[in-house]
């Protein structure tokens, strides 16, 4: 398991309702906690692991000692927004690179933890962000496409040398086809959507 990076086309991916939760989606979650942690993240999708599953793992601390602020979401939906703020944002897909993004101030999100029990938090501040983040990546949607013209213009070079780098893996055969993609994806989902 391993944290993919701006342009892979799995972050563009809307991920799939889990449909059962295991040992083997559980190992999943230490794992995703563990690329997480490694990361120096708050907060981890799915398919930032090049998975298609509709889950993310949390620890806005950022400290791997601090479990007590670890969460699962797993199905998460976000039942209310409410307010507006405006926070730098950066992202474990997108190394190195940070912007101002202007989201709901406070949140109610609700969704099955890893032992499968509904779970429903109201949350605001620094927390809200996060979850919010962390779903829009389930839905395909990255921190880049809530900036307005001027700020990706501002990030362009950045991006410019991640897609450089993108390219060069995948001539390298380092990162498989769109189809090889597809077909794994495919697979993945049976396993658990």
């Amino acid at each position: 398991m391993q944290i993919i990076t701006y342009p892979h086309p799995i972050l563009r991916y809307q991920c799939k309702p889990v449909q059962k939760i295991d040992q083997g989606l559980r190992n999943i979650i230490d794992q995703m906690f563990e690329e997480m942690y490694n990361g120096d993240g708050v907060g981890l999708a799915a398919n930032q692991v090049c998975l298609p599953y509709r889950l993310f793992v949390l620890n806005t601390s950022g400290d791997r000692t601090k479990t007590e602020n670890e969460y699962v979401f797993i199905n998460p939906i976000i039942m209310k927004k409410r307010g507006s703020a405006e926070s730098e944002e950066g992202c474990l897909s997108f190394p190195e690179i940070h912007a101002p993004v202007v989201r709901p101030a406070e949140v109610v999100i609700q969704g099955v933890s890893a032992d499968g029990q509904i779970q429903e938090f109201h949350w605001n501040g620094f927390a809200a962000k996060a979850v919010q983040h962390e779903t829009d990546h389930l839905n395909g949607i990255t921190f880049i496409d809530r900036l307005s013209s001027t700020l990706l213009l501002d990030i362009r070079e950045s991006l410019y040398e991640l897609e450089l780098e993108f390219d060069t893996n995948r001539r390298l055969k380092l990162i498989p086809s769109d189809e090889e993609i597809a077909t794994y994806i495919e697979e993945m989902e049976r396993k658990y959507c």
